[in-house]
């Protein structure tokens, strides 16, 4: 049995310190999802809820799911209902009028696992909803990182530890699951880092530097010297640092 991917690993506190743009900016999927009273929907990879109690607030009936612990029980402090659960696994069947997912999908490696659950999970005529890293995404921060694990000599892992498709490629999975009417398309979005990219590298790739295998106490500077590798173009005229994000935004129905 396959197990789930080791580089997504989240300290909820520290999201909330420096991630907390990334639900912020997945308030405009919310409004493409239009949740109505009385859905049933499912938050898939819900992180610490924010986006969910967005869906409960427009009265819908929401489970969410993630596979961090920490994560779950930051969603679960705002009184929602969530659990913890592997999104490449999910074993509901036509329980969902809809499913939606912001920022997590890339961290489920087996896509067709993903596409096969949340079409079981559907109701039919669902809908599923979502965004999440698209081909390209972040690929200044990602050279950054790993030119200098490379330099400072460590190992990189052999295969990509995100999956961030191009909307053919995304398209094609769905469609194989049975979805119809799939929408997929990339949006550039520089993105401001409010910590800097240190902060960034900190909360998004400690998972990875975890996988790779470096010392708690050598990752401040590893980081500094990444962020001293990135063009200064990404900082711009206020000092402000944005990272090259590319999002997939997408919907589609199960017939």
């Amino acid at each position: 049995m396959k197990a789930p991917n080791q580089s997504s690993q989240w300290n909820a506190a520290d999201y909330g310190r420096n991630g907390a743009f990334v639900p912020a900016l997945g308030l405009p999927v919310v409004a493409l999802l239009n949740p109505g009273p009385g859905e049933h929907i499912l938050d898939l990879g819900c992180g610490d809820g924010t986006l969910t109690q967005a869906l409960v607030d427009a009265g819908a009936i929401v489970t969410a799911v993630d596979a961090s612990a920490d994560m779950v029980a930051a969603a679960r402090e705002r009184g929602l209902d969530a659990a913890v659960a592997d999104g490449e696994k999910l074993s509901f069947v036509n329980a969902f009028d809809a499913v939606f997912s912001n920022a997590a999908l890339h961290w489920m490696l087996d896509g067709a696992a993903v596409a096969a659950g949340v079409f079981r999970a559907l109701k039919s005529g669902g809908r599923f909803v979502g965004e999440m890293g698209g081909a390209g995404n972040v690929r200044a921060m990602r050279a950054a990182l790993n030119a200098e694990l490379e330099a400072r000599g460590y190992e990189l892992p052999a295969g990509d530890q995100q999956w961030y498709p191009s909307p053919e490629e995304f398209g094609a999975i769905y469609g194989a699951a049975g979805f119809g009417n799939i929408d997929a398309r990339l949006i550039d979005r520089p993105t401001p880092l409010p910590a800097g990219p240190q902060g960034w590298f900190r909360t998004f790739r400690s998972g990875y530097c975890d996988v790779v295998g470096v010392a708690e106490a050598e990752r401040e500077a590893l980081f500094d010297a990444a962020a001293a590798r990135l063009p200064a173009a990404m900082q711009g005229e206020d000092g402000v640092w944005r990272a090259d994000y590319v999002r997939l935004r997408f919907s589609m129905r199960k017939p």
